[in-house]
C-alpha cells in the first residue's frame, strides 16, 4: 500500500482514472468480482468517450482494459483499485470494504489507500514463546492464512547445557533476547512486503521481551493475547484476536472523537467545508474527521466550493469527491485524517476539524 500511495498520491494530469471496487476472498461471490469490474470499466469507457480528445481517449481506454483483463480474482482480498493515466497504470488490492464507483479527475481518488493504511481490521499474529513461533495473518475474526517459511521459528539454543551455563540466568536470557531478535527481523521481512500491524499471543513476559528487542515496536499492538497459545489452531487464535483487536480500536476511535469534543470546547474547530479548504493552506488545520462513507462532488471556483449532484460530474472544474481533494491537501501541510464509521459525527455532517490555533 504505501509504495502505491507513493506512486499515485502527488500526480496531476489532465485524466486520472480511479476504479473502487467491493471484492470477495471465497466463493461463490468471488466468481462475481470479475463482472463488477467490467461494469466499473464500461462506466469509465463512457465517460472517457466524451473527452475532446478521441485518441487519448482510446489509448486510455485500451490501458484500462489491458489493466482489468491482467487481474487474477483468484487473489482478491475486500477491494481492489485500478489507476490509470497516461503513464500510469497499475493496481492494488486492499482489506477493507468500499464503496463502488469510478472516479476520473486531474488526480487519483487516494483516500481508501489512506483508509487502509490506517485501519487494523487486517493484521498478523505472533504465537510467541520461548520454544517456538508461528506467524498468522488474520482479518477480523477469521484468518487469512498462517505464514510459512520461515515459520514456525524453532528456538534451538534456548536451554544451556553446560552445569556452568544452567546456573547462569544471564546467558539464558541473552539467548532468548537472540532469539526473539531473529523472529522480529524474519517478522520485518515479510512486513516490508506485507505492511501489517502485529498482535502478539504470548506470555506478559515474552511479550514485554520482545517489545524491548523490537526493532520497529510501533507496529505492535499495545494490547496483547495473554497465555501460550502456540499448540491451539489458528482460526481459535484468530476468534481471540478479533476480540481484542476490536476492543482496542473502538477505545482509539472514541478517543480520538472525545479529542474533538475537547478542540469544540475549547474553539479550536470548524465544521464548515469553505472555511476547511480555506485554512488548510497555512497549515492551520492539524486533524480532520470524516465518516468512512461520506463523498461528496463538487465545484471549484475561485477556490471555492460548490457542492453538486452526481448529474453535473462531467461539467467543468467539478471534481468527483472533493473530501479525498481535501484530505490530501491537508496531509501536504502536515495534517492528519481520522476516518471514523458511518454516523459518528452525525452532528456535523459527517465531516470536522480540530485547528490548531
Amino acid at each position: 500500500m504505501n509504495h502505491i500511495l507513493k506512486l499515485v498520491k502527488d500526480v496531476i494530469s489532465d485524466t486520472c482514472i480511479t476504479i473502487i471496487l467491493n471484492t470477495h476472498r471465497t466463493k461463490p461471490d468471488k466468481l462475481q468480482d470479475p463482472l463488477a469490474l467490467k461494469n466499473l470499466v464500461n462506466q469509465a469507457k463512457m465517460r472517457l468517450q466524451k473527452l475532446d480528445d478521441k485518441e487519448k481517449s482510446k489509448h486510455l481506454i485500451e490501458k484500462l482494459e489491458k489493466l482489468s483483463y491482467s487481474i487474477d480474482h483468484t487473489y482478491n482480498q475486500e477491494s481492489l483499485l485500478l489507476f490509470v493515466n497516461e503513464s500510469i497504470c497499475t493496481y492494488t488490492r486492499l482489506p477493507i470494504s468500499v464503496g463502488n464507483r469510478v472516479v476520473i479527475d486531474k488526480t487519483f481518488a487516494t483516500r481508501d489507500l489512506i483508509r487502509a493504511m490506517h485501519q487494523e481490521t487486517n493484521y498478523f499474529i505472533l504465537v510467541l514463546s520461548e520454544q517456538q513461533v508461528r506467524l498468522i495473518e488474520a482479518m477480523n475474526d477469521k484468518v487469512v492464512q498462517e505464514i510459512g517459511n520461515p515459520f514456525p521459528i524453532i528456538n534451538s539454543h534456548l536451554f544451556p547445557t553446560s552445569k556452568a551455563e544452567k546456573k547462569n540466568a544471564q546467558i539464558e536470557s541473552n539467548r532468548l533476547s537472540e532469539f526473539f531478535n531473529q523472529v522480529d527481523k524474519e517478522f520485518n521481512a515479510i512486513h516490508y512486503i506485507h505492511p501489517l500491524p502485529l498482535l502478539i499471543c504470548s506470555e506478559a513476559s515474552n511479550y514485554h521481551e520482545f517489545k524491548k528487542i523490537a526493532d520497529n515496536e510501533h507496529l505492535i499492538f499495545p494490547v496483547f493475547i495473554k497465555g501460550n497459545h502456540l499448540s491451539e489452531k489458528g482460526q481459535v487464535i484468530a476468534k481471540e484476536a478479533w476480540k481484542v483487536v476490536k476492543k482496542y480500536i473502538i477505545e482509539k476511535e472514541n478517543k480520538r472523537l472525545d479529542e474533538l469534543e475537547e478542540a469544540i470546547s475549547k474553539g479550536n474547530y470548524i465544521s464548515d467545508l469553505n472555511e476547511i479548504w480555506e485554512a488548510i493552506p497555512s497549515g492551520q488545520i492539524q486533524t480532520l474527521f470524516l465518516e468512512e462513507s461520506l463523498f461528496q462532488s463538487a465545484q471549484i471556483k475561485e477556490n471555492n466550493l460548490f457542492l453538486v449532484g452526481d448529474d453535473q460530474r462531467q461539467s467543468e472544474n467539478v471534481v468527483d469527491d472533493i473530501y479525498d481533494e481535501i484530505i490530501e491537501a491537508n496531509m501536504n501541510h502536515g495534517g492528519e485524517i481520522v476516518f471514523v464509521p458511518d454516523g459518528s459525527l452525525k452532528k456535523h455532517n459527517g465531516f470536522a476539524a480540530i485547528t490548531r490555533y
